[in-house]
């Protein structure tokens, strides 16, 4: 399964219950773009890299990076996980809003789609955390038969699957794991991994993804932590 851009649900329009109860405010697309083009360039200013810098460590080719400082493309979930790994920073962090705040609160509808399968199943990343550790929250839904290869996380990351609806196999280092409504799963992420629904319905799940703090060059190997 190959990445794709990142996408943005719409939902349609609704009634306007009124001022207690505000509709969300949906980020459009180029929103997104814009906010991971200022993270890149003020995270690769801070530590004072060359695009070439950067580049080398993240594996992103130089071109692509500029396109992404420019806000002229949209990079996919994997460029911008080898781009995050690089800054030692989550990918939530990379898509944070400029303009955060201490206590946020988000609506399904208005979280990044950053992964949809060929079967019509989605990952959607609700939340990330960057202090006091990297934690993701994700849902993800898949479709019958539907499946998705996850990339090797980062050393020391571990990872949380919760299912709400279905049955989900999760294969780690080549052995299946069967996770049932009500169960949870917990695991190294920094090996090769599968999700796979076997069933002939939907499956659906929570996952938090938990990654150690510090900075990790993909040529040396984990670096000394920054904070």
């Amino acid at each position: 399964m190959t990445d794709t851009t990142i996408e943005r649900t719409r939902s349609a329009d609704q009634a306007d219950p009124g001022p207690r109860a505000p509709r969300p405010r949906h980020l459009p697309l180029d929103e997104i773009n814009a906010a991971v083009a200022l993270h890149v360039r003020a995270l690769r200013a801070g530590r004072g890299w060359s695009l070439d810098e950067l580049s080398g460590r993240s594996g992103v080719s130089k071109g692509m990076l500029v396109q992404i400082e420019g806000c002229r493309t949209n990079p996919s979930v994997g460029t911008l996980a080898r781009i995050a790994d690089a800054f030692g920073v989550t990918v939530a962090r990379l898509l944070q809003p400029a303009a955060d705040r201490s206590v946020h609160l988000s609506e399904i509808d208005a979280a990044p789609v950053l992964w949809r399968g060929g079967r019509g199943g989605s990952g959607r990343m609700l939340r990330g955390l960057s202090d006091p550790d990297f934690v993701e929250l994700w849902d993800w839904r898949f479709a019958p038969q539907e499946r998705y290869e996850a990339e090797e996380l980062l050393p020391g990351t571990r990872t949380m699957v919760h299912v709400l609806i279905g049955q989900i196999v999760v294969t780690v280092d080549g052995v299946d794991h069967p996770v049932e409504v009500g169960q949870t799963l917990d695991f190294r992420a920094d090996r090769a991994h599968t999700y796979r629904n076997e069933l002939d319905g939907p499956t659906r799940l929570v996952m938090v993804v938990a990654m150690p703090p510090g900075e990790f060059d993909r040529r040396r190997g984990p670096a000394i932590a920054k904070r």
